[in-house]
């Protein structure tokens, strides 16, 4: 698809400077990606003013697009408000509208947006259809997969993506939308058959001020501009909240709601529970272990069926589901206890799996856990508080980024407080290595924090570093 100028300029109601018949093919966020037909759109980040590439832009793309007007190019300038706003509006226009076309899901919430659209993608695939999903593990069509930056991406590789899946068939795309996305117009221009929301707890509170900010920025995805029909997870305080304020359509998801389950048994193989939505009911067995998975699994059902999937599709997708990597991911090690590598991170999440876990043993839970550096440091003596849960709590390093380790561990350490089997083993190796010696035969041991992650961040560097990998490893070693 291409536009010219001119008409790039009416969709964004900016004012063009130069000759308005230039053909604009793509649009970039970053000048380094110029190129033939390429439209640079600089934006004012946090600690890099994209104004002061544009000029180097300028020598390798066919036009930009600007806040303020930049003397001394020579491509046509077209000088916009706001142009992280335009940035989306432009790549829209240039990749044909794709989201027009895409009966799209954006699913929002702290935990459980990448199992929502993994199992939204399982539910469509059954049903017959061509699905596409695209989050933190990446993005896919089908069985293809490709690899994603973030979660949510820029614009300009978001729509370049959305025209893709319209390109290959898809019928349903579920997208990962995350508070950093909405808060910096990454989704700006972009409309969903269907928003949901999964919950709220404590967390990205580095970038938003508080709670309410944090929260007000997950609800401006239910704003008609945005998308027709909500779904809610209604159990969920911030859910109900959040459904409470809303005039656009909503199918509401709980115990007792308008998509509802009931009757949960867990099992060391997977979740049962019945799922009901007005006069359907049939018994779903998940293949997933967690209790916290049922709600992810009606949430993804609700949408569907919003969607006009066949309930009976719906089920046949949710037990044909295949497990998610790092998501309460069981890691066979030949051994008499359980070992599952899952990426909670947040105190919630942390909570929930330990309560999952219990589910599961009636012997010793063992928790190893940390923190990510250059993150919300309030949230780490609450991750503690949720560790202690845990019958042997290993606190350890995360991503420690430029802090150190050994302070975030001493952080949450405040919060397990003087928990009996709790230590410190800063290495994380070494700290995997002392759990599974430390396990005994039915005990449960949960490595949590990276999850699917492939390396650990340091301040000048990231190792490679694969929990699942890890523990294969050492468990061949005892």
């Amino acid at each position: 698809m291409t536009e010219t100028m001119e008409t790039l300029a009416a969709r964004t109601a900016g004012r063009l400077v130069g000759d308005p018949e230039v053909v604009i093919s793509d649009v970039v966020h970053d000048h380094r990606e110029g190129g033939a037909g390429a439209m640079f759109v600089a934006r004012r980040g946090l600690t890099v003013d994209g104004h002061d590439f544009v000029a180097e832009a300028a020598t390798t793309c066919a036009g930009v697009c600007v806040e303020d007007e930049v003397a001394g190019i020579a491509v046509p300038q077209l000088v916009v408000e706001d142009s992280r706003h335009a940035l989306g509006v432009l790549a829209s226009a240039v990749h044909g509208d794709p989201f027009s076309a895409l009966r799209a899901v954006g699913v929002t919430g702290t935990n459980g947006k990448t199992m929502v659209t993994h199992l939204l993608g399982s539910i469509v695939a059954h049903s017959g259809r061509i699905p596409a999903v695209a989050g933190t593990l990446g993005w896919s069509i089908g069985d293809d997969r490709f690899p994603l930056a973030r979660t949510s991406p820029e614009a300009s590789d978001l729509y370049r993506m959305a025209a893709a899946m319209v390109s290959a068939g898809v019928d349903v795309a579920a997208f990962e939308v995350s508070s950093h996305a909405l808060s910096l117009d990454r989704v700006s221009g972009a409309t969903f058959a269907v928003a949901a929301f999964t919950n709220l707890s404590r967390d990205h509170l580095d970038f938003h001020p508080d709670m309410e900010s944090y929260f007000e920025a997950k609800a401006s995805l239910f704003d008609p501009a945005h998308t027709a029909h909500a779904v809610i997870w209604i159990d969920d305080p911030w859910g109900a909240r959040l459904a409470a304020s809303l005039s656009m359509p909503l199918t509401s998801v709980g115990a007792s709601a308008d998509v509802s389950v009931d009757a949960l048994a867990a099992t060391a193989d997977g979740t049962g529970f019945d799922l009901m939505s007005g006069a359907d009911k049939g018994r779903v067995n998940l293949p997933l272990a967690g209790r916290f998975n049922v709600s992810n699994a009606a949430i993804a059902a609700a949408c569907a069926l919003h969607l006009e999937i066949p309930f009976d599709a719906v089920v046949a997708g949710l037990e044909g589901a295949t497990a998610v990597p790092g998501r309460f991911e069981t890691i066979s090690v030949g051994s008499q206890f359980r070992v599952v590598v899952d990426y909670a991170h947040t105190p919630d999440g942390i909570e929930h799996a330990v309560a999952a876990a219990r589910d599961l043993t009636d012997c010793r839970v063992l928790v190893v856990t940390g923190a990510g550096g250059d993150r919300d440091p309030t949230k780490r003596s609450e991750m503690g508080k949720a560790a202690s849960r845990g019958d042997v709590v290993i606190v350890t390093s995360d991503n420690p980024r430029s802090e150190d380790p050994a302070v975030i561990a001493g952080q949450i350490m405040e919060g397990v407080g003087d928990h009996p089997a709790a230590v410190v083993e800063i290495d994380r190796r070494t700290a995997i290595r002392n759990a599974l010696t430390e396990a005994q035969p039915g005990d449960f041991v949960l490595i949590l924090g990276k999850g699917h992650e492939q390396g650990q961040e340091f301040a000048d560097r990231t190792d490679p570093f694969d929990d699942a990998a890890v523990i294969r490893e050492e468990a061949a070693a005892l």
